[in-house]
């Protein structure tokens, strides 16, 4: 049987400014993937070899998924801890430290998928600095692949220049493979790549003159993406695991047949959508009926000033009917303003119709996709209306994707009305490649397996269960699920697992995990934290549909895991603190909102001192570049 291909998803972007006199020496990105579980380290040296003091940037992106859990400098020997702390808190310690002198923030672009943190100190003649940074992230799943992407760009020649991954999969590795977009024939020589039952290696070392575009040339070949992939072992739809009192389960089913599927696509047609956008549209959407099979049903809702259906209900896809389906498409323009509502609405009666009339296969599952680049301003534009209407009529039947095309989206609207309705908001970025945003994101929801899935555990033996509950479950992907035993001593469970597919209505999956002996792969109490890192993602996702004292509540309980487990969340701050020895200099970094563009670091610059930090920034607006004086 073949084994599904899995890769794990960490983006890591390490980049060291280059300043007359400044010699980044080494810099290394040191991971170990436990169970899909990511802890990294990311290490940068420099030296000033001038005879003036000179500035440094350290600058590194990582995934908007990950939370940073620890960032240190150490300058000639004396360290800069970091430390987490309750972002009211740590903002009244930054005004405090504002009141004695300077500050300075710097915001400059950032990824889709990443978040930017920059630090930048200036370091005093013949000194030196060591950043360590350590983030911690949970890969998921997602076309059968978890996938290690590290963007290379060190902007000159490092003499210790390493990446070096360690992977421990209790099920087993069975393909390990590293590629680049900048390994020439000589370079991938240097890949160093080991496997062997359970653990993996892998170590690309390069020494300067390799490093080198040309034999006595000083620019680098070390620009652009470095790719890690592996595969494990899946001999049964699920795997679980247990260290010292918590467990984690991994459910991802590789041999039932898709479900048919029922989609709504609901396209805004507005004025602000001419041009690019509604071409690269259209180039999406004659993309997607390609790929459309021949078992699901679909239909187009258009809304601008009016609301426009291709057809009345929706439509099984005959070759005739998607022939038909691409003239229409083609013949997609925009007009008017943006009746939302109007739109969503009639996307969703349709959906309800066409259940109600039995027009669609029991066994299926319905999705509504819609995509705006506005906000709402036709028939009912309240978005706090909007919502309630569109919760009351989906009541709970089928997810609702929102895409938020471009920046003039009310994106916190969006996600909020996704959540709330079992889906999930994504932006997409009005670049070149925006077809294959819209496309992609298709790609990952276009091959329903199972529905209203269910994974039960015994409630008199776990406490503190993370989100067990799934409207879908999509080809490729994985489901997750951790908690913690009543009794720490336990070392197995019995799961319970439900969902409907095409042919079956349950599982009944039992098995029997034991705590793990191969204590040189796990880091601390990996399964605690993954349990943890779990726990705050849900409770702050939980929290933007939430109001009142249910919001109240779940905002404490992630402040409170988020401060225990020491993650760099929305609701905390990492503070960067000179020993006490030194005048107090402190550093604020926050981890962004989506759908808040940007937010700045600012640091607390004493005069006349040196090293001086002078800024530690998140950074999340991908086309804003500013440098803010406070």
């Amino acid at each position: 049987m073949a084994v599904s291909l899995l890769s794990f998803l960490l983006f890591s972007f390490f980049n060291l400014q280059v300043v007359n006199g400044i010699e980044i020496y080494s810099m290394k990105i040191d991971s170990k993937v436990t169970s899909r579980f990511a802890h990294n380290i990311i290490t940068s040296r420099a030296v000033n070899r001038g005879n003036v003091h000179k500035e440094v940037v350290f600058d590194v992106e990582l995934p908007k998924t990950a939370f940073i859990t620890n960032f240190s400098m150490t300058i000639d020997g004396v360290t800069y801890p970091g430390t987490i702390k309750e972002k009211e808190v740590a903002k009244k310690q930054y005004e405090k430290a504002v009141s004695k002198g300077q500050t300075a923030g710097l915001v400059k672009a950032s990824g889709r998928k990443t978040e930017k943190f920059t630090v930048s100190v200036n370091i005093e003649a013949a000194s030196k600095v060591t950043f360590e940074l350590t983030y911690e992230e949970l890969l998921k799943r997602q076309f059968g692949k978890y996938e290690m992407f590290i963007k290379v760009k060190p902007k000159q020649l490092v003499k210790d220049f390493e990446i070096e991954v360690n992977i421990f999969e209790p099920q087993g590795i069975t393909a390990l493979e590293a590629e680049g977009t900048f390994i020439t024939n000589d370079l991938q020589n240097i890949i160093k790549k080991t496997f062997s039952e359970k653990k993996g290696h892998i170590s690309f070392k390069p020494t300067l003159d390799q490093q080198r575009t040309c034999a006595n040339c000083s620019q680098s070949l070390l620009d652009g993406d470095f790719t890690v992939k592996y595969d494990v072992k899946r001999t049964t739809p699920d795997n679980l695991q247990i260290v010292n009192g918590y467990f984690v389960h991994f459910f991802a089913p590789t041999n039932l047949p898709n479900l048919p599927k029922n989609v709504i696509f609901i396209i805004d047609i507005s004025g602000s959508m001419s041009g690019r956008e509604i071409e690269q549209t259209r180039e999406a959407l004659l993309k997607i009926l390609d790929d459309i099979k021949g078992d699901d049903f679909f239909n187009f809702i258009l809304f601008g000033s009016e609301v426009h259906t291709w057809k009345e209900t929706l439509i099984k896809a005959t070759p005739e009917n998607l022939d038909e389906a691409r003239k229409f498409v083609r013949g997609i323009d925009t007009e008017g303003l943006t009746n939302l509502h109007g739109g969503i609405m009639r996307g969703i009666d349709m959906l309800n119709a066409a259940h109600e009339g039995n027009l669609v296969p029991k066994r299926s599952a319905s999705i509504i996709i819609m995509l705006t680049d506005g906000q709402p301003n036709v028939g009912i534009s309240n978005p706090q209306d909007i919502q309630t209407h569109v919760k009351k009529a989906i009541e709970g039947k089928y997810p609702l994707y929102n895409l938020g095309f471009g920046y003039g989206v009310d994106y916190n609207f969006l996600e909020k009305m996704a959540l709330e309705n079992k889906g999930l908001a994504r932006r997409i970025y009005p670049d070149s490649d925006a077809s294959l945003q819209l496309q992609g994101f298709y790609d990952e929801v276009s091959n329903p397996m199972l529905t209203d899935v269910e994974l039960n555990y015994p409630e008199n033996e776990i406490s503190d269960l993370t989100k067990n509950s799934f409207k879908h479950f999509y080809d490729g992907s994985e489901i997750v699920v951790a908690g913690r035993f009543i009794d720490s001593n336990q070392n197995s469970l019995t799961v319970d697992v439900r969902g409907e597919g095409v042919s079956i209505d349950f599982f009944d999956l039992k098995e029997t995990a034991k705590a793990f002996q191969e204590q040189q792969y796990i880091f601390g109490e990996y399964i605690e934290r993954l349990w943890a890192y779990l726990t705050i993602e849900q409770l702050l996702e939980e929290r933007i549909a939430a109001t009142g004292e249910e919001k109240e509540n779940l905002t404490a309980e992630a402040l409170d895991l988020s401060l225990k487990y020491k993650f760099v969340t929305p609701l905390t701050s990492m503070v960067v603190t000179k020993p006490e020895t030194y005048d107090n200099q402190d550093g604020i970094a926050d981890k962004p909102i989506e759908g808040r563009d940007v937010f700045t670091v600012l640091l607390y610059l004493t005069p006349q001192s040196h090293p001086t930090l002078i800024c530690m920034c998140w950074l999340g607006h991908p086309h804003l570049s500013l440098i803010q004086q406070v």
